[in-house]
């Protein structure tokens, strides 16, 4: 746990911050609603639970002000791109931008159902006072004169014991605002679930647009004034410390205490939200005009396994290593965009995707392609995107471990570095990459072999043998795969990969791997580069922390995963 705190503790202290703010923002309007003389009357009925409801109101109006900003992906990309010579310690929140947006969106969840519940016990309290007989200053409270009700001394919203918490409840704009948007919520979050998210993209996508709707809620939620407070002229005519125990003479001539006039709590919510809206607003704007220029779609090959790679051409289009986009194909469905990462190193003249069957969009798409007397389908592309796999060559040495097709950032950084060594720069810092491939399927290695064979063959013809490491791991194989391999595991190269290297059975010793990895580099900063399924994620978190050295000086890890 030290190690990671060390390692990951600009992270820890945008938290503590975050959760800092929170609870600052819960215990100054807590305070200020339980003490302050301007609601001493409004306490009278509802006792603490207004502070409650008003207090997780304001940090309620803070998360629902952070919700929009993580999922603003040119915001993060300009600043990953104005931050890349800053520490990683410093980057390292930009890659964790989902898992913060989860985050917030929990935590609204949680600020949602204390104001609720807060609120219901407000309702009832109003109710039960209107409907009170006796002498109290609640039910008097609640029983102004009717002259006195007009214009803004009326402090009960329930205004006749005949009207029940539920009338009043769908009958105010508060109610009917927060019930409204608190169903939008549910839905959010509820098909925001993974399992929803994979295999029904299309509910995920219309239920969280229901954002607008929670947003439009929030704002029109406190324009009913339903929670009220003495006005400043009253406080200092009729002051509740003074007048509070003789509220059965407010209406005598001679008292010098008069009813006292009650103003609704201005609308706030706005102020929080309008400016992270209208951030968000101008993002979809801008994704939505690039996403209208024309793609030009120069090749089209189809590797085994079922995966399909484009390379296109986009007028404007710059890109670096390691960064994805969103595709669209209109002709398949006109609403879903979909995350690839780029296959295509920056220096070619042209940028690809591989798109591996994985569900019904992936595989109509591929099947669209497949037509041969059809036309080539018409595709939209928004991007590029940032990702952690851009910080790659800021490590003097690289760890970069794809699943399946996870391996595609890797063969866009593969590529770059084929082409940096073409160029000889001087400029690379990094000076061991390891790569590890692990494959279900004796196919999948079809898709980038021919990249890594010119790779192997480049190194030996540069003396750098040592600079590339290369370890393939197949997975899925039975005893006939076996009984090949180990018949021809005299020859040169690898019958499945054509490499040098020779391609392992099973499944990486990850333990064994990293310590192989620190005692090769014992002074070394290592970064581990994943794209791949959050168990293996797990796994190399694990060992990222067991092996790196609690002395800064030597052998550190540092774990980095793909998010999209």
């Amino acid at each position: 746990m030290g190690k990671w705190v060390i390692n990951h503790w600009f992270s820890v202290l945008f938290l503590a911050v975050w959760m800092g703010l929170n609870v600052f923002l819960f215990v100054n309007a807590f305070l200020k609603f339980e003490k302050s003389d301007k609601y001493y009357y409004t306490r009278e009925i509802l006792g603490t639970a207004l502070a409650v409801a008003r207090a997780s109101a304001r940090c309620l109006n803070f998360n629902s002000m952070l919700i929009l900003v993580p999922v603003c992906r040119n915001l993060l990309s300009f600043v990953r791109g104005t931050c890349s010579f800053c520490s990683r310690t410093l980057r390292k929140p930009l890659d964790s931008n989902l898992a913060f947006h989860k985050l917030v969106a929990y935590v609204i969840c949680v600020l949602t159902a204390v104001h609720i519940i807060a609120h219901l016990f407000n309702f009832e309290r109003y109710s039960r006072s209107q409907q009170s007989t006796d002498v109290s200053l609640a039910s008097a409270l609640s029983h102004l004169p009717d002259h006195e009700k007009e214009g803004s001394s009326w402090l009960n919203p329930i205004r006749s014991p005949n009207t029940t918490v539920l009338y009043a409840t769908f009958t105010s704009i508060a109610g009917l605002t927060g019930v409204i948007g608190t169903l939008a919520l549910i839905l959010m979050v509820t098909s925001a679930v993974e399992f929803i998210r994979r295999n029904y993209f299309e509910l995920f996508w219309f239920t969280h647009h229901l954002f607008i709707i929670y947003m439009l809620c929030l704002v029109l939620h406190g324009i009913g004034g339903i929670v009220r407070g003495q006005m400043e002229e009253s406080l200092n005519e009729s002051h509740p410390h003074k007048c509070a125990q003789s509220f059965e003479t407010w209406d005598d001539q001679d008292s010098s205490c008069t009813y006292p006039k009650f103003e609704g709590h201005p609308a706030e919510s706005w102020k929080w939200v309008l400016a992270p809206f209208i951030l968000y607003v101008f993002e979809r704007i801008l994704r939505f005009c690039r996403s209208q220029q024309r793609v030009e779609i120069t090749k089209v090959v189809m590797h085994p396994s079922k995966v399909l790679e484009l390379q296109m051409n986009k007028r404007g289009f710059s890109m670096e290593v390691g960064q994805y986009i969103f595709v669209k194909c209109p002709s398949i469905s006109l609403l879903e965009w979909h995350p690839f990462t780029l296959t295509s190193a920056p220096e070619e003249d042209f940028f690809s995707i591989h798109i591996r069957a994985a569900g019904d969009w992936t595989e109509n798409l591929i099947r669209a392609f497949e037509q041969q007397h059809s036309p080539i389908p018409r595709i939209q592309v928004d991007g590029p995107f940032g990702t952690v796999s851009e910080d790659v060559f800021q490590y003097e040495v690289a760890v970069l471990v794809g699943a399946g097709i996870g391996v595609t950032p890797f063969a866009s950084i593969l590529k770059s570095v084929w082409y940096k060594l073409q160029r000889a720069d001087h400029n690379l810092k990094t000076q061991k990459i390891y790569f590890y491939w692990i494959c279900r399927e004796t196919g999948a290695f079809a898709w980038f072999k021919d990249l890594l064979i010119s790779l192997e063959q480049e190194m030996e013809k540069l003396g750098k043998l040592g600079f590339l490491n290369f370890r393939l791991f197949l997975t899925g194989w039975d005893s006939n795969i076996a009984g090949h391999a180990a018949l021809n595991f005299d020859k040169a190269t690898d019958i499945l990969t054509g490499l040098k290297q020779k391609t392992s059975y099973g499944r990486p010793m990850w333990d064994n791997e990293f310590s192989r990895i620190a005692a090769a580099h014992p002074k070394s900063v290592v970064g581990v580069f994943l794209c791949g399924p959050r168990t293996l994620a797990e796994s190399l978190r694990k060992c990222c922390h067991r092996h790196s050295s609690l002395d800064p000086r030597k052998v550190q890890f540092y774990f980095n995963k793909e998010n999209f």
